[in-house]
């Protein structure tokens, strides 16, 4: 008996202060400690769910994101099915989206569906916006009624749109109760959400009538009437929407939370400043990796040949505009056979103007991005990044000239590659300036596209206007 006791206690033993205690989990820099994955991959590997249990109990869905993906692909499947219940599922949205895919696919619809019904609905939303309509159906095929309901509906709305961020949990009464009446309702009622920030006001049809911030509403008197503290003019949100406006509009506004309602005026959801941060996260991700020519969607997890593969068309592009660039070189050919200097210095005027270009480029899409550039003031921002080129220009074109000439003893030289130098320099300012304007305007995603073209520019504007100018300095022919 006294062997059994021993046994069963040997499995819920403390983890304070061992190598999986949960405060002892990450190094200075905020890493994983190596010695807490491997305790938690022998656990797994022992199946000592009373431990594995205890550790995810006391993790946050952050930090057990994290250690999921730390883990290799078959111990992760593991450690969800030996925690089963206390397995928290939104740590399966704090993972790369292969990663999260690849362990939903290995568990049992029952399992995941018994998941998601802990999760709030945006959540639970995109924990399944992953899946195929296949896997997705089957999941949804294991919630009750109520709930598939009002999941279901929120994926069909438009990807990327305030109805999939949206949770439909909020609280909603009767705009003529009084502030006493809300409370005791807060209070009575069990199954409120998880965080919310302000109550809503709506009548018999769940129309939209106003907002009351719990601020306000608990500085208010039990007896005053809602309809007094009602602000009917709040700031809300349609479903459809893109999350990036909304994102905008919570960082203009200063906003926690926002409401949202459908075409026809009707209380739906509510976004909160949590979901926010995701889609700015999300939006800075995006526009970084488009900038150099990666797709949105690609993750560490990726295997070699999904990246490859997804990589290759833009390095095909890139490699397009490179022959043309390099076409430029061919019209001289003869010029660079009689004067070597001009093909070793060629470089780098092309490239202190794709550097330059680079620049104005970075800000210019982050401009357009969160709406500071606009066509009034489009003119003064052109004709501002062109004098930064011209004055950046002459200063390079010293410091470049003196050196061509140190260099290759021909003081000819200095003067040509110091005026290609500032014709380069104002030309990459101007496109990287101009070209993500004009991609704005046409529709197509300035991040995306403006790499290449620029690059283009200045290459064929660096090697003709430095080999043109050699041309004629220098009398070759």
């Amino acid at each position: 008996m006294a062997e059994d006791i021993d046994v069963a206690q040997a499995g819920a033993r403390p983890v304070d202060g061992s190598a999986l205690d949960p405060a002892l989990m990450r190094d200075e820099d905020g890493h994983i400690r190596h010695e807490f994955v491997e305790e938690i991959t022998r656990a797994i590997k022992a199946a000592d769910r009373p431990l594995l249990c205890e550790v995810v109990a006391e993790l946050h869905e952050a930090d057990l994101g994290d250690l999921i993906g730390a883990l290799e692909p078959d111990d992760r499947v593991h450690l969800v099915e030996l925690t089963g219940t206390d397995f928290d599922f939104s740590a399966l949205n704090e993972v790369d989206d292969a990663v999260r895919e690849e362990i939903l696919e290995e568990l049992e619809p029952q399992t995941v569906a018994e998941g998601v019904r802990e999760l709030e609905s945006d959540d639970a939303v995109e924990l399944l916006e992953g899946l195929d309509e296949e896997d997705q159906e089957e999941i949804l095929e294991k919630l009750p009624p109520s709930e598939r309901d009002a999941l279901e509906r929120s994926l069909l709305y438009p990807e990327n749109s305030a109805g999939r961020r949206m949770q439909s949990e909020f609280i909603a009464v009767p705009p003529d109760w009084n502030v006493g009446q809300a409370i005791d309702y807060m209070r009575d009622t069990p199954d409120l959400p998880d965080r919310f920030y302000e109550i809503y006001a709506v009548d018999a049809n769940q129309h939209w009538q106003g907002a009351v911030s719990l601020d306000t509403l608990l500085r208010a008197r039990r007896p005053v009437p809602l309809a007094d503290l009602i602000e009917e003019d709040r700031r809300r949100v349609s479903v459809l929407d893109d999350q990036e406006e909304v994102a905008r509009m919570f960082g203009k506004y200063n906003l926690v939370a926002a409401p949202v309602v459908d075409t026809t005026n009707r209380l739906v959801g509510v976004i909160t400043i949590d979901d926010v941060v995701d889609v700015i996260e999300e939006e800075a991700d995006e526009d970084l990796k488009a900038l150099g020519g990666v797709t949105s969607d690609e993750e560490l997890s990726d295997s070699v040949w999904t990246i490859a593969r997804a990589r290759f068309n833009w390095l095909l592009v890139n490699l397009a505009t490179a022959f043309l660039a390099s076409s430029v070189l061919g019209l001289f050919e003869g010029q660079l056979e009689k004067m070597v200097a001009l093909a070793v210095l060629a470089p780098i005027v092309a490239s202190q103007g794709g550097n330059a270009a680079t620049q104005t480029m970075t800000v210019a899409v982050r401009a357009l991005a969160t709406r500071e550039l606009h066509s009034n003031n489009a003119l003064r921002v052109v004709l501002r990044e062109a004098m930064v080129g011209l004055v950046n220009g002459l200063a390079f074109a010293v410091i470049t000239g003196v050196a061509a000439v140190a260099w290759f003893k021909i003081p000819g030289l200095g003067v040509v590659i110091g005026l290609a130098i500032v014709v380069n320099l104002i030309a990459g300012a101007l496109g990287g300036i101009l070209i993500p304007m004009v991609l704005e305007r046409v529709r197509a995603d300035p991040a995306v596209a403006s790499g290449t073209f620029v690059t283009t520019i200045t290459d064929v504007v660096g090697f003709f206007s430095f080999l043109g100018i050699a041309t004629l300095w220098f009398g070759l022919k």
